[in-house]
């Protein structure tokens, strides 16, 4: 059935929490106000957060009151802080794409238009996705476990982070992603590394002369890059993929195809599926989680099925909700 916020919001469990500081976060404040006004949901709960400085403690609070729905406006960054503190609570997530990029509510199908985002949030349905971990370990580094909903990745990735300013995003919005990755391939150093996966799914991976490794958990990343043709948010596996440094022309082939995933079948690309794989790396390298550099090498990623339960459109055909029990372990929830 569709999701009622109507008689969530009678509870008082319904929780939007705003991004100010995101690309469009501080200029949709009033709009979503509106458009929930709109809708009749005049009770929900609004909190904008003035700097994204501020998101990690405004979200803990949020989740500490356990509300049934959480809707986040903001990028990439703001939803996956979200994810992962929501996953296997019970609390479903909502999303108003509010950021540069906003690869996962594109996976999902929601629409970068804020007032039918907004009204997804009343006619939509609930569905279940997978939510990917990343663990980093090593003799000198403290483990820690970091969600990430779209990629993660680490090589010429990184450098393209690193170009990403806040003003470049502002000025050229999704334009943004295309300018950083050629500013960061020109300073860009090949670097080695070792894939090993622990399920035994697939021999040990010893690949040299490397421009990116990347493991994927849902469809998009990098401003509507997709993963693989294949690529879902709901399939239980990881699309891992490494890029091997050629000549530049070969490079420019390989960016063409990564607008519908088909860069996979490239000559220079290995490509695996699986549900763990740990990626070790010469020299240590740094690793982006959906657009934060959070760890270094090396790290194990794993895939946590069902973990999550989102809204999306209607018509969205992005997930299903399956019911089954996942890893997280989840209850089965009737939404059909």
């Amino acid at each position: 059935m569709p999701l009622d916020l109507t008689s969530l919001q009678q509870s008082g469990r319904v929780h939007v929490m705003l991004n100010a500081a995101s690309r469009r976060g501080l200029r949709a404040v009033e709009q979503v106000r509106r458009h929930l006004d709109a809708l009749g949901l005049h009770q929900v709960e609004l909190t904008a957060v003035p700097s994204g400085a501020g998101l990690a403690a405004a979200l803990d609070a949020a989740v500490a009151e356990r509300p049934d729905l959480l809707v986040v406006g903001g990028g990439d960054g703001s939803v996956g802080a979200a994810a992962g503190r929501v996953a296997g609570t019970g609390t479903v997530l909502g999303v108003l794409p509010l950021g540069t990029a906003n690869d996962f509510a594109r996976t999902l199908q929601v629409p970068d238009d804020l007032a039918l985002a907004t009204r997804a949030l009343r006619t939509g349905k609930v569905v279940d996705v997978d939510l990917g971990m990343a663990r980093g370990f090593g003799p000198d580094t403290a483990s820690r476990c970091l969600p990430f909903l779209n990629v993660a990745s680490l090589g010429l990735s990184v450098g393209v982070t690193e170009k990403l300013s806040p003003r470049l995003k502002r000025r050229l919005g999704p334009l943004a992603y295309p300018a950083a990755t050629l500013a960061a391939y020109r300073h860009h150093e090949p670097f080695a590394a070792r894939l090993e996966f622990p399920d035994g799914d697939h021999p040990t991976m010893e690949l040299d002369d490397l421009l990116q490794v990347a493991v994927g958990n849902g469809v998009h990343y990098g401003g509507g890059n997709t993963v693989s043709p294949t690529a879902s948010v709901d399939d239980h596996t990881l699309d891992v993929y490494a890029i091997v440094r050629g000549r530049l022309r070969e490079h420019v082939s390989i960016a063409r195809l990564l607008r519908d995933g088909s860069l996979v079948d490239h000559d220079r690309v290995h490509h695996v599926l699986t549900r763990r794989v740990r990626v070790h790396t010469e020299p240590r390298l740094p690793v982006n989680l959906d657009g934060e550099v959070s760890l270094t090498t090396p790290v194990d990623f794993r895939v946590e099925r069902n973990a999550l339960q989102v809204v999306v459109p209607r018509e969205s055909t992005a997930a299903v909700h399956d019911g089954r029990t996942g890893d997280t372990g989840l209850p089965e929830r009737d939404v059909a």
